[in-house]
């Protein structure tokens, strides 16, 4: 697809698409006081911040030259809010309000990805062979047989997911605006609710969602994953101070990610267990997760680079951000560059 094509489609996306409003942040940058001594660190109990559990759970933490101040948030926007407040100085959140951040002038950038493709689009069980014998007119024909449009349940507009499911759907030539039913929904544990109860017929979401409704033998299950949408979709991220990535913390910080990282892969029976502690997925559950399609966790962020330009065009055209973000602008590719070396 040519670069005019995918602007035209960006486009097309968004007209028609109120602008989500943000309220402004005050406050004074930077959480360090003037040293490295201590670095809050936020992050979200969300199975894409995996490598913070990671770290925290086998004393990773400790090769950093700084005390941790560790600090549980339930949502994005709460740490943006925080961010300007001047009382965040690492960020492991999505790259949408990562890009919120910086657009807002306070000094930081995107070091590190967390995990790429991570989001799949569910669909009930008889949508799937109208899919596959109709494709994008499957969603025209669940209409004429229900009576209804069929309903996506997702994160708020303007999240990672819902800008995933709208620009999937924008591509097969499926208005999300008039084509189908886009509900509003917060949080992973509700959406899966959601879809046990009936209240919608698919989303866009990440784990540990898709899993637990194989597990539960529910009718609403995988259609496609994000890798096949969005090749490097960027989803959670971690975001650092300009004062913390012009210190050796910095590189201590994300050689312990990248250390996390391989635990990871490596390790999926530990990594299962730590995923029960931290959030609460079932070890079952999180050991089939961690072998599916959805957990693909890395740090370089360079795998999210392509995509994230995407999710700046969006952002920006949907008013959550002023201007649209370069990659320049977005990411600190020297961090990760020099513990490599």
């Amino acid at each position: 697809m040519t670069d005019e094509t995918t602007l035209l489609s960006r486009r097309a996306y968004l007209a028609g698409t109120a602008a989500a409003s943000t309220a402004s942040v005050a406050g004074c940058f930077g959480g360090l006081g003037g040293g490295t001594d201590e670095i809050s660190v936020a992050y979200m109990p969300i199975f894409p911040d995996l490598q913070y559990f990671v770290m925290e759970s086998e004393g990773y933490f400790e090769d950093v030259d700084a005390e941790i101040d560790s600090r549980e948030f339930t949502d994005g926007p709460a740490i943006v809010q925080a961010y300007g407040g001047g009382e965040i100085d690492v960020a492991m959140f999505g790259i949408v309000p990562s890009m919120t951040v910086i657009d807002r002038g306070i000094p930081a950038k995107v070091t590190a990805a967390n995990i790429k493709e991570p989001m799949a689009i569910m669909a009930h069980e008889e949508f799937h062979g109208l899919w596959d014998d109709q494709a994008a007119d499957a969603f025209a024909a669940w209409e004429d047989d229900r009576g209804e449009p069929f309903r996506f349940g997702t994160f708020p507009q303007g999240s990672v997911p819902d800008i995933l499911l709208r620009y999937w759907l924008t591509e097969i030539g499926v208005d999300p605006e008039s084509d189908v039913e886009i509900v509003e929904i917060g949080g992973a544990n509700a959406t899966f609710q959601a879809i046990a109860n009936d209240e919608v017929d698919g989303a866009s979401i990440m784990e540990p969602v898709p899993t637990r409704a194989e597990m539960e033998e529910l009718p609403v299950r995988t259609l496609l994953p994000s890798a096949e949408i969005m090749p490097g979709q960027p989803a959670a991220v971690t975001l650092m101070s300009d004062e913390v990535r012009d210190s050796e913390v910095a590189s201590q910080f994300l050689s312990q990610h990248v250390r996390a990282t391989a635990f990871i892969e490596d390790n999926p029976e530990e990594t299962a267990a730590i995923v029960e502690d931290g959030i609460g997925m079932p070890t079952e559950q999180a050991r089939l997760a961690l072998e599916g399609p959805l957990s693909n966790f890395v740090t370089d962020p360079a795998e999210i680079e392509s995509a994230t330009e995407i999710f700046s065009a969006f952002a920006h055209e949907n008013g959550q951000i002023d201007d649209e973000l370069s990659t320049e602008e977005i990411f600190d590719y020297d961090v990760y560059d020099e513990i490599r070396e």
